[in-house]
């Protein structure tokens, strides 16, 4: 049992990791390429979306690697695995505090009603979701190594 315990939870982290590294280097640039309003546009709107299905994806999973951490407490790679947590628990921290309130507000934005400094705004969401990435890219690669 401890087993499948281990493989879905990396599995949850690993689909999460790729769907927010695809957001940071592929999804992102993609949008700032369109022309005119597209982009910002293409932003809000992923923002609306990604918005509300992150937050459980990310909770979920510390949800798991916390199960995982406490059912094989007296297994090898146990050390690896809070440290996952821990990494996934700042990242969950990061969100609340630096990035959501950015996607609060950029998710209603419109052609009409954005703010001058917008484009500010989404460049400051992306350095922060680009540290966001690398830090639950370590958790994952941690979960892997616990996994030997």
């Amino acid at each position: 049992m401890l087993n499948a315990l281990e493989v879905f939870t990396t599995v949850a982290v690993g689909l999460m990791v790729g769907v927010e590294f695809s957001v940071a280097f592929v999804m992102n640039p993609i949008f700032n390429a369109l022309p005119e309003d597209s982009g910002q546009l293409g932003r809000a709107h992923g923002g609306r979306m990604l918005g509300a299905v992150m937050p459980v994806w990310y909770i979920g999973s510390l949800f798991l690697v916390a199960v995982w951490a406490i059912a094989g407490w007296h297994h090898q790679g146990t050390g690896l695995v809070v440290t996952a947590g821990a990494l996934l628990i700042l990242s969950v921290v990061m969100s609340i505090l630096l990035l959501v309130p950015i996607n609060n507000r950029g998710k209603t934005w419109t052609p009409e009603n954005r703010p001058a400094d917008w484009k500010e705004q989404m460049n400051r969401w992306d350095r922060f979701h680009y540290v966001r990435v690398a830090v639950i890219i370590a958790a994952f690669a941690l979960l892997v190594a616990a996994l030997a």
